[in-house]
């Protein structure tokens, strides 16, 4: 080998070395580069699946919740419809109880609901026997002068006490809707306890 040749292959020799070199530094880069975004991409995982399971279970805790706001609606509405349904039993054994109890009640509320003594008692066209003997009864136990009304009201018991103007309304549905606008929470304690 001469001299040139000796030459070129040492510079050869060094810019393979200085190349290798380069590709070392280059791999070790490269390397790192892959290994930080590597580190990256698995925290961005590592937070979207901690976002995704926080998610999830604020998710199925508005569920489980909105579950049970059903639930206990339903509940409720099924209890209302069986306190209901007690008010409605109330008046119909007001409607069919015994005419001589019937009588007594009806004398007893007419002389309770009349100010003035001279009233007239309207009741439905089913009651107006049954009226006319309370009417009787209220005015010899009171002294009063109540009329039996050659009317009728449309109502399923009770009456409508009228004098001129003036009305009080004592048909059985009204006092069992007042009574339960009164009692309600007593009785749904009664059925429910």
């Amino acid at each position: 080998m001469n001299g040139l040749e000796r030459i070129t292959s040492r510079i050869e020799a060094e810019a393979k070395s200085e190349v290798d070199g380069i590709l070392d530094a280059g791999k070790a880069e490269t390397q790192r580069i892959v290994d930080s975004w590597r580190a990256r991409i698995d925290a961005e995982e590592r937070a979207l699946a901690d976002k995704n399971e926080k998610a999830a279970a604020e998710r199925e805790e508005r569920l489980k919740s909105a579950a049970e706001m059903d639930a206990r609606k339903t509940i409720l509405a099924a209890k209302q419809e069986m306190v209901d349904e007690a008010y409605a039993l109330a008046l119909d054994k007001l409607c069919k109880m015994p005419e001589g109890e019937k009588v007594k009640l009806l004398a007893d509320l007419l002389v309770r609901a009349s100010s003035g003594g001279t009233e007239e008692a309207i009741f439905s066209e089913a009651d107006r026997a049954v009226g006319e003997k309370a009417v009787k009864a209220a005015n010899e136990s009171s002294g009063k002068k109540l009329t039996l009304s050659k009317e009728t009201a449309p109502i399923r018991g009770g009456f409508i006490l009228r004098d001129q103007n003036v009305e009080v309304n004592c048909a059985f549905e009204t006092l069992v809707r007042l009574q339960k606008a009164e009692t309600a929470g007593a009785v749904a304690k009664l059925l429910f306890q």
